[in-house]
């Protein structure tokens, strides 16, 4: 008997074929078993506001521009069913400043997210590379030390257009996109500790 090399079967022969040690091996199990139903969970959070209380660290420095990413904040913390009682607001001198005061309000335990705001526009020195990476880490570490979502949503940008492009311009608003975040990382780890 002759096996066909393309479907692995006997050509014009029995149902089963001889393997290589000479034992006959069914090519078809006699009864198919169903496949079993993959069980899993699977988590997403959504954009819920009621009965969180969120935290905004605000930067004032290019406050032109981070004023307008608060603003945006609050326009979609409204959006998505949050009362302005909910939200508490520290403002701090400079990008720099606001691990610091992130760390400070997740500490509090009255938060159930954290939105870090503000804008660092690239200057004729290194400076903009030291703010930029002290605030980037510093966020990202207060978020993995408390275990609550810590939004990073400070522009780093090459010019005051940029920055204004994305506080509410071309690109959108990247404060409302920040909280919007908050909302649904703050679900999600909700839904993954229940």
């Amino acid at each position: 008997m002759a096996l066909c090399a393309r479907r692995c079967t006997p050509r014009n022969g029995p149902q089963d074929a001889t393997s290589v040690v000479g034992r006959k091996a069914p090519l078809f199990p006699v009864r198919a078993q169903p496949a079993k139903p993959i069980i899993m969970k699977e988590f997403e959070g959504r954009l819920v506001a009621p009965e969180l209380k969120i935290g905004i660290a605000v930067s004032r420095f290019n406050e032109l521009v981070t004023q307008r990413l608060l603003e945006g904040a609050l326009w979609a913390w409204k959006r998505h069913g949050g009362q302005e009682s909910q939200i508490e607001i520290a403002r701090v001198p400079g990008a720099f400043e606001l691990p610091l005061a992130a760390q400070a309000m997740a500490n509090s335990g009255r938060f159930a997210a954290i939105v870090c705001l503000g804008c660092v526009i690239r200057g004729a020195t290194t400076h903009y590379d030291y703010v930029c990476s002290a605030a980037t880490s510093g966020i990202q570490n207060v978020g993995l030390q408390s275990g609550l979502p810590v939004v990073f949503g400070v522009l780093t940008t090459d010019t005051l257009e940029q920055a204004f492009e994305r506080a509410g311009s071309k690109a959108g608003n990247k404060g409302a996109e920040a909280l919007e975040v908050a909302l649904e990382m703050s679900d999600l780890l909700r839904q993954i500790k229940s």
